[in-house]
């Protein structure tokens, strides 16, 4: 008798990290206890179509032609969670194919930003990772800070701009930058990660041209104080009770941590577990589990910091609910720092992806009287 659990894997997407989706989900899929899951691939391509079969994946990573493949749609009644599922070669021909949870392995708009998340909600299917609220403001930076902030936590000086303010005010945008931020200054899209639209400006002439790439990805950017220092990151899993890993820290091959030096180049340093001695790591542990909680996340979360160079302060820079997650990703190296290796790290959020969802069902159905 197979009783094994159907896990559909999510990977591809509408956002720029599409890409960085395929290659997570590839590590998962291969990592994950095949005696107990059995993985259903969904592929969404680049236009947000939903695929599915076994040849899901590399259809997306060939960029075959949609019609080739098998479109999916997730079935959104909770008493019979599930995917129907239609032959390439058939008009009419839908079956049904029964999911108990998911594992939504995706960056950005549309898969990282609570918008997924809604929809497994309504579905009535467990999931991996944060829900709405918490995908949706970890997404959205200008809200996060403004979180952190009220948790008390350190963040850097920042300013945050809409499309229309800039176009109808940029000399006075211009001048606040100057006296409120100085420079080097970031300027940053609100709503993307994998540092996608993120330029290092260090006049005015490049802080405009910043500004206009940031706006391509985004209505609302970010224009945020350069902080001198190391770049420190740490890992978070656990619902309620969660704990985090032993920090690492990134060396970046470019000027800082861009896309092209996460991705392309290949030539960043991560160090795991990097020496800041006892006092800092608790700090960044401490740090990194009150900015889970202050976005109410769940599942996982890869926090981000700098220590700052003059004079050591920890400096909490941005949380990212669904971190890059292949075997040589920095989130899963410092948890096998930490004694979790991959394989059982995986196992790890599925487990915590059901129970999750069984307390949330429990109150649900039996409310405190």
């Amino acid at each position: 008798m197979n009783n094994r659990k159907k896990v559909a894997v999510i990977f591809g997407g509408r956002s720029g990290e599409h890409i960085v989706s395929l290659r997570s989900a590839s590590s998962i899929m291969e990592a994950i206890d095949k005696d107990k899951y059995e993985i259903v691939p969904v592929g969404i391509t680049r236009q947000g179509l939903w695929i599915s079969g076994p040849d899901a994946w590399l259809s997306l990573w060939e960029n075959r032609p949609p019609e080739e493949a098998s479109a999916a749609v997730l079935v959104t009644d909770p008493t019979r969670p599930g995917l129907l599922i239609k032959r390439p070669d058939l008009i009419n021909d839908w079956r049904f194919e029964a999911i108990d949870l998911a594992f939504p392995v995706l960056h950005g708009p549309y898969g990282e930003d609570g918008t997924i998340q809604g929809l497994f909600e309504l579905a009535g299917l467990p999931y991996v990772g944060s829900g709405v609220l918490a995908s949706s403001t970890g997404m959205d930076k200008a809200v996060m800070k403004t979180l952190f902030r009220e948790a008390g936590l350190p963040v850097a000086s920042y300013l945050v701009v809409y499309r229309a303010e800039w176009l109808n005010c940029q000399e006075r945008w211009l001048d606040q930058v100057e006296k409120e931020l100085k420079y080097p200054a970031f300027v940053k899209p609100s709503n993307l990660g994998s540092s996608v639209g993120i330029s290092k400006a260090y006049n005015p002439e490049e802080l405009i041209a910043a500004v206009e790439e940031a706006l391509l990805y985004d209505h609302k950017i970010l224009i945020e104080q350069h902080v001198e220092g190391r770049e420190i990151e740490c890992g978070v899993i656990g619902n309620r009770e969660a704990s985090a890993s032993s920090p690492g820290e990134v060396i970046p091959c470019n000027d800082f941590y861009d896309y092209r030096a996460k991705y392309i180049d290949d030539r960043s340093g991560l160090i795991v577990p990097v020496e800041l001695g006892p006092e800092l790591v608790n700090i960044v542990k401490d740090y990194s589990v009150r900015a889970f909680h202050a976005i109410e996340a769940d599942g996982l979360a890869r926090v981000d910091f700098f220590l700052r160079s003059s004079d050591q302060r920890v400096i909490l820079n941005e949380i990212n609910t669904m971190p890059g997650f292949t075997s040589i990703s920095m989130y899963p190296k410092m948890f096998e720092a930490s004694g979790l290796k991959y394989r059982a790290l995986v196992d790890r959020l599925l487990d915590l992806a059901i129970e999750r969802h069984l307390k949330r069902q429990l109150l649900l159905f039996n409310p405190p009287e």
